[in-house]
């Protein structure tokens, strides 16, 4: 909360983040592999766009999607809402590149997780 009631402007962030993982859970991805071999989705840029006042305590809602694959990322769009209603409190995406966590660079995104991220 900031000096002004708000939920702070970080926390947004954390929402996203929280709805994220549930994305990539929903699609079959382990996020806890951890074998010299792991591949796996990193954030490299992220907006968030404040379209309401949000008083703390408040709950939300968060609607995620992929609406862009490219070769070596993706996008994730992202619209959180007060829950219970159709009230946008903000939206933002973020752009995630397909890591080779052992050769520390983006790689091609694997046919598999093409199809799933292309199908939501």
């Amino acid at each position: 909360m900031d000096a002004m009631g708000h939920v702070n402007n970080i926390v947004y962030f954390q929402y996203l983040e929280s709805a994220r993982v549930g994305y990539f859970e929903g699609v079959g991805w382990n996020s806890r592999d951890t074998s010299p071999t792991r591949q796996g989705p990193v954030v490299v840029s992220q907006t968030f766009n404040y379209r309401r006042q949000l008083h703390y305590p408040a709950d939300v809602e968060i609607g995620v999607a992929c609406t862009e694959v490219r070769g070596r990322s993706f996008v994730l769009s992202y619209g959180v809402f007060r829950k219970g209603s159709d009230e946008l409190i903000g939206d933002g995406s973020s752009v995630l590149v397909w890591l080779d966590y052992g050769a520390g660079h983006a790689i091609e995104i694997p046919p598999d997780v093409r199809e799933h991220v292309s199908a939501t």
